[in-house]
């Protein structure tokens, strides 16, 4: 390396603002999401007979790639220049949100639905409590609620791009699980996409509740 690169490189990073740092966590930390569900979700069968295997080649064919990409497109995502004050206080706000978010889920469901253990084992039921009964996806909005508040924060137009990209591998993914649990759930998944929202939380009247038809249904069946 020259030493003016290396002093050019320097002079980047010192220039680098907090917010663009705290963009570039929230972008390695939620990025490779939709990636990690390829792997697992398609070949959800194979991963059963490998269950360990499956994580570790998910998590190696997701995170390590991004993480690269991160750093080599740096100046492109990354800006030196102070965001303005509404981008600020929007960006930080939506990743507050999402970080808030990702602790009641792990708290409603634990951590080990959350990173795919139960698509791998075969094992686990329909969530319906907590924010899950009001949006089916709530994990995949956080997400990207914090890639907005990223791209706000670190002011660059080739971010705005990587968030309609990811959240076109967002919605793909998001369409495999969903095949892969009607699979496994069959007619109970069905009653509980029709009656809960995948993103935007749907008025009820006061007293309803999700999966209220289905059970009725499951009691009639069996008088």
């Amino acid at each position: 390396m020259s030493p003016l690169f290396a002093a050019g490189e320097f002079y980047y990073h010192a220039r680098v603002t907090f917010f663009a740092w705290l963009a570039a966590i929230v972008l390695f930390l939620q990025l490779p999401i939709p990636l990690y569900w390829f792997v697992v979700h398609p070949l959800s069968g194979f991963w059963r007979r490998r269950q360990r295997m499956g994580l570790i080649v998910g998590l190696l064919l997701s995170w390590p790639p991004v993480t690269a990409c991160i750093i080599v497109f740096r100046r492109e995502l990354f800006s030196t220049a102070r965001p303005a004050v509404w981008r600020i206080a929007a960006g930080v706000a939506l990743i507050a949100f999402e970080v808030w978010l990702f602790g009641k889920l792990t708290r409603d469901l634990g951590a080990a639905r959350l990173i795919g253990k139960t698509e791998v084992s075969g094992g686990g039921s329909i969530a319906r409590h907590g924010v899950y009964a009001h949006i089916r996806h709530p994990r995949y909005v956080g997400s990207f609620l914090a890639i907005v508040g990223a791209s706000l924060i670190a002011a660059r137009p080739a971010l705005w791009v990587v968030a309609a990209v990811w959240t076109v591998l967002m919605l793909t993914a998001i369409g495999l699980e969903e095949r892969e649990m009607r699979v496994r759930f069959g007619a109970e998944f069905e009653a509980y996409a029709r009656e809960v929202p995948r993103f935007i939380p749907a008025w009820r009247p006061r007293g309803e509740r999700p999966g209220a038809s289905a059970a009725t249904t499951r009691r009639q069946r069996d008088k």
